[in-house]
C-alpha cells in the first residue's frame, strides 16, 4: 500500500469515528387531539327549521323566507352554508345551529311576529313546507 493510500485510509477510519460520535437522536412524536366539539342543545322547531331552511337555500328558494328577514340574518346564514356546503345536511344543520341559531330565531319570531303560528307546533319538514307554500299561494304577484 502507498502512503497516499495509507493517508485515505487512515481519513476515512477518522471520518467514520466521527460519524459514530454525532448520531441523530430523534425525539418520540406527541400527539394531540382536538377536543370534540360541544354543541349547544336547541328546540325542536329550530331544528327542523334551518333543515328546511337550508333545503329552500339548496333549492335557490329563498324568496318568501326573504320577507321576514328584518335584520339581514339571511345573509349570515347564507355564507355560512355557502362556506360549509360539502358537509352533509345534518352536519350542516348542525353547524349552522352552533354558529347562527340567534339567526335562525331571529327569522322564525318575524315569521311568529307576522304570521301569528307557534313555533313549538312546527316540529315536521312538511309542517314548514305547508307553511311556505301557503305564502307563496298568499302573495298576489306571485306567478306559480
Amino acid at each position: 500500500m502507498t502512503e497516499k493510500e495509507t493517508n485515505i485510509k487512515e481519513q476515512d477510519n477518522e471520518q467514520e469515528q466521527e460519524n459514530e460520535e454525532l448520531k441523530v437522536v430523534m425525539p418520540e412524536a406527541e400527539w394531540t387531539t382536538m377536543p370534540e366539539e360541544e354543541f349547544a342543545e336547541q328546540p325542536d322547531y329550530l331544528r327542523v327549521f334551518t333543515d328546511f331552511y337550508i333545503a329552500k337555500f339548496n333549492q335557490r328558494d329563498l324568496e318568501i323566507m326573504n320577507t321576514y328577514d328584518v335584520d339581514s340574518n339571511m345573509v349570515d346564514i347564507n355564507h355560512y352554508v355557502m362556506d360549509n356546503i360539502k358537509f352533509s345536511r345534518n352536519e350542516l344543520v348542525k353547524h349552522a345551529l352552533q354558529y347562527h341559531a340567534n339567526n335562525f330565531q331571529n327569522i322564525v319570531d318575524e315569521i311568529v311576529k307576522q304570521d301569528s303560528i307557534k313555533p313549538e307546533e312546527m316540529t315536521s319538514y312538511s309542517d314548514w313546507d305547508n307553511w311556505y307554500e301557503d305564502r307563496r299561494n298568499n302573495i298576489s304577484t306571485s306567478l306559480s
